[in-house]
């Protein structure tokens, strides 16, 4: 016949709260029986059951596949569904569980890659503990030891199947001519907007000197105060008279 235990000493066994296990008891994740006096009590050999399927569970390695393909073009006509499919097939061989599959569609360059950021999430969350990809330029065109250090700061593996595709070379190249497109573009942009700075300032600069040149008619020309005037107009009447 089991053993039956008490709520406190299945709680000090599991490590959790006495609460957590009247949760698990309401939903059925950890069932006890009542007593006659409607005391909850766990049958030891469930609690022996729960605690090897909680440890098969932790020790279970989640795997995560990620491909990356750099145009559209190589997308429709299958490239990144091929990469997938043969990381699959390796993950099989290796009888890794999969537990997600991310792919991208960009520059290797690109940090900001949807799928890379959805990898960084699980990463970080602690939800798995191998990527797998087919070459390193899979996942980063430089700086692929930072990837490993950032990686297995959170005990993920990286894992590199290193199957060169043909055609990498040239994407390497693109790569590169997108790279200095950039830096192009804002050397550029830079230089347009010191120019709009400049052409604004000599703008302000010239409205400013037509407001002076304004002012000195309006004060030679208008704004003459009225006893003067007057008294200027009484002077001529008497130098006539």
């Amino acid at each position: 016949m089991d053993k039956l235990l008490s709520i406190e000493c299945v709680s000090k066994t599991l490590g959790v709260s006495k609460d957590t296990l009247r949760n698990w008891d309401n939903n059925g994740s950890l069932p006890s029986v009542k007593t006659n006096g409607g005391h909850r009590r766990w049958k030891e050999s469930d609690i022996n059951d729960f605690i090897g399927k909680k440890e098969e569970s932790c020790n279970k390695e989640e795997s995560c596949i990620y491909g990356r393909v750099s145009s559209h073009e190589q997308k429709v006509k299958g490239d990144l569904d091929r990469q997938c499919q043969r990381l699959s097939e390796h993950c099989a061989k290796k009888d890794y569980h999969v537990s997600t599959i991310l792919k991208d569609v960009g520059s290797g360059l690109s940090d900001s890659r949807k799928g890379l950021l959805n990898l960084f999430k699980l990463v970080t969350s602690r939800s798995i503990n191998r990527v797998v990809i087919e070459n390193r330029d899979r996942l980063t065109r430089f700086q692929y030891n930072f990837f490993v250090f950032f990686f297995g700061s959170y005990d993920v593996e990286i894992e590199c199947v290193e199957k060169k595709e043909d055609g990498e070379d040239e994407e390497l190249v693109e790569d590169i001519m997108m790279l200095m497109a950039s830096f192009s573009v804002k050397l550029h942009g830079r230089r347009s907007a010191k120019n709009r700075r400049k052409k604004k300032e000599e703008e302000e600069l010239a409205k400013a000197f037509k407001k002076v040149e304004e002012a000195d008619v309006q004060v030679d020309t208008v704004y003459v105060p009225k006893e003067s005037a007057d008294k200027i107009i009484e002077d001529l009447k008497n130098f006539k008279s």
